[in-house]
Formats: C-alpha cells, structure tokens, sequence
C-alpha cells in the first residue's frame, strides 16, 4: 500500500481497532495462475502471536483455499472513508488551485496462511465469529441454538483460515495535508451530509 509519511499509522491500538471494527474483509492469495480474492468476515485474537492471529472460513466450494499461495496471504480492513469536495477548501476561495480526494481508514495485514478442515477448529471459530457479530443483539442468535447435526453438516461445507499476522500496514488519509482552513471545511462539510458514512468520517479529521 502506498502510504505518504503524513497519513502512515503505526500506532499497533489503531490498526487492531480498525481491525476489529471492519464487519468485512478481503482476502487476498497470490497464486501461480493469478491473485485471489474472497470478501470475508474475519476476527483478529490478538492473544497469539506478536501481532495476533486472524481467523475466518470460507466455503468449500470457493477454489482458492485449494490453490497454493506464493508467499504471504493480505488481508485488507477497510474503515470509514469519503469523498472530499475542493468547494469544502478555503484555498478554492483564495487561488483555485484545488482538486478532488477521498479521506479514507486502511489496514493491510498480511502472514502464512493456513486453511483447515477440522471439525473442532471450526466449530470455534463460526461460534466466535457469531458471537462478535450476536453481541449486544436484543435477541441474539447462537451456534448452540441450532441442532448440534445441523451444525455439523454445515460445517462440512466450509474449511477454516488462519493467518498469523507477520506484518500490518495502517493508512490513515484524514486531509493531514490540508491547512487548517481547509482541515475544518471538509469536517463541517462532512459532518453536514446527508449520507452517515461521511459523518461517521467528520470527527476523524484534525483541527
């Protein structure tokens, strides 16, 4: 990922909350026919490893668990992100000189992938990823609430991913190149739109 020294984020809290806030990922595999791509759910245990270890599965029927990787997988999380107009920017007031960008919250891990078909692991790891996306659900749905058969059939279907995170890249591009002037244009404009993934961006950008 290109990153320009103003927008890096090396702060290990900040790309693990990225991370844990992304509802969907991407998966993606080097191969000797090509990258794959699978967009994915995905957790981060952060008690393994230096950097954590993230989990996932896909289906069985999706190839690209079946074809080698050349190298270390990448996982992309993807945080908020929007488009910046320049009439946001007082120096469109004062010398014109403005274009375009999109503000945006990415983070790149990448490590050895392993995919696995054991029962047990996948079982633990379709309840943990039920469990972060059930909670705090008024009425929450868990594995255990199904037939334990049905379970295990459905679990035939699908084959584990693990991936040790050897390496995390974190870009943060908040308009931190901007002046101030223009800094508090784009987060009054964002904060003013009528769509919520741009005022979910407007608090993130700094004074």
């Amino acid at each position: 990922m290109y990153i320009p020294p103003a927008f890096r984020d090396d702060d290990h809290e900040s790309l693990s909350a990225t991370i844990r806030a992304a509802r969907l990922a991407t998966l993606v595999t080097a191969t000797a026919d090509g990258p794959l791509a699978t967009p994915l759910p995905l957790f981060l245990d952060e008690s393994e490893g230096d950097h954590g270890v993230i989990y996932g599965h896909v289906a069985k029927a999706n190839q690209q668990w079946r074809v080698p990787p050349l190298g270390d997988g990448l996982a992309i999380f993807m945080g908020p992100d929007a488009y910046v107009t320049p009439a946001w920017y007082q120096t469109k007031q004062e010398i014109g000189k403005v274009v375009p960008t999109w503000n945006y919250v990415a983070v790149h891990a990448y490590g050895p992938v392993e995919f696995f078909e054991d029962a047990d692991r996948l079982l633990d790891v379709v309840t943990r990823l039920t469990n972060l996306h059930e909670g705090g659900r008024a009425s929450s749905w868990a594995v255990s609430d199904a037939p334990m058969d049905f379970i295990q059939a459905q679990l035939k279907g699908i084959v584990g991913l693990r991936m040790p995170i050897a390496r995390l890249e974190g870009k943060r591009k908040m308009s931190q190149n901007r002046n101030a002037a223009d800094r508090a244009g784009v987060a009054s404009g964002l904060a003013a739109s009528d769509r919520p993934s741009d005022r979910e961006v407007a608090p993130l950008i700094p004074s």
